[in-house]
């Protein structure tokens, strides 16, 4: 099944929104958070990925000055596997070469191999652990790409 990227359009963000709530059901952003995250163009950007125009992932990276940060990546879990969170994650990391920046930071839970995983196989090491950040008390693993 292949699947297509693009921006991330302000009138996507309820669905994204949805997404979040589905994929992240603990940690989910808010929509207003979405909102202001996607206004932010100058130092961000956002894509969703869809497979016969429907939205099963997105992902969003910050970029200020020569510091990246993946915000974050979601894929449907009927649809992992398919290369949509790793062709996510390289056009972000384009994107945030594009914009200058010499490293990448993220933040990943500690119970999430499957992300963990992804990231590592694309140059990430684990760098730092903050301890219960997540609001379940679940660890963070912090990682860093050097560009």
């Amino acid at each position: 099944m292949s699947f297509s990227l693009r921006d991330l359009l302000l009138q996507d963000v309820p669905a994204v929104a949805r997404l979040e709530l589905e994929l992240f059901p603990t940690d989910a952003w808010p929509l207003e958070m979405f909102l202001d995250e996607v206004s932010q163009t100058e130092t961000r950007r956002y894509l969703v990925a869809e497979i016969e125009g429907r939205m099963v992932g997105y992902a969003g990276v910050m970029c200020v000055a020569a510091t990246a940060d993946i915000q974050t990546i979601g894929v449907l879990p009927g649809y992992e596997g398919q290369g949509i969170g790793t062709a996510m994650l390289n056009e972000l990391l384009a994107e945030a070469r594009h914009r200058g920046a010499t490293e990448v930071l993220l933040e990943v839970r500690a119970d999430n191999p499957r992300a963990q995983k992804l990231y590592t196989l694309t140059g990430f090491e684990h760098i730092h652990t903050r301890r219960k950040y997540y609001r379940n008390g679940v660890d963070a693993w912090v990682m860093r790409l050097i560009l």
